[in-house]
């Protein structure tokens, strides 16, 4: 699994917050090149071991992303709800993903930041509205909170976990169908 995005958008402490369930605040310092981390997950009864990529979101080390891209089975693609610009390379960054990853990749849309409703610029709905023109899945995600970070990894987990062991008469997993049904589940109770 891999965390795309601009700088800044917050993919490391989206990884912290999933994998420690800790927030790191502060001044943070960019991720040079790549960096990764494990954690098992269970799906279903089964135990599923996730290493989950953390790149480099700035351009200069774009052709050393792009190499690891064609190994990635699931691509989680984020951006910041409070920076137009992060939301605008999502295109970018989905031709980048179209270009040298695996047809079949798994990709979701994460609007990260969903905490600093006061400092919006991305509107959910747009965010909504380009995942389905790319036909992906969507959450809107606080590493600082911790909303929606465990949904996106385990929907994940649950897709990569249900294409391994297709079985000719198991009913699909469709994700995107998952992702807002747990959306649903979850708003009787959320709150930004």
């Amino acid at each position: 699994v891999m965390l795309l995005g601009d700088s800044g958008v917050g993919k490391t402490c989206f990884l912290i917050r999933f994998k420690d369930g800790a927030f790191l605040s502060g001044a943070f310092i960019a991720t040079v090149g790549i960096d990764f981390r494990n954690k098992v997950v269970t799906v279903d009864g089964m135990r599923v071991k996730l290493q989950i990529w953390d790149t480099a979101g700035q351009e200069r080390f774009r052709s050393v992303t792009h190499a690891y891209y064609r190994d990635a089975q699931a691509l989680l693609l984020l951006y910041d709800i409070t920076s137009k610009s992060s939301f605008d390379s999502i295109r970018a960054w989905l031709t980048e993903i179209h270009e040298y990853a695996q047809r079949d990749v798994v990709i979701m849309l994460l609007g990260n930041k969903a905490d600093m409703s006061s400092e919006r610029v991305i509107r959910s709905e747009d965010g909504e509205t380009l995942a389905r023109e790319y036909g992906v899945p969507f959450l809107e995600t606080s590493a600082k909170t911790g909303m929606n970070v465990e949904l996106a990894f385990l929907a994940i987990a649950k897709e990569l976990k249900y294409r391994a062991g297709q079985q000719a008469n198991e009913p699909s997993f469709q994700i995107r169908d998952y992702v807002e049904s747990q959306k649903k589940r979850s708003s009787c109770c959320s709150f930004m």
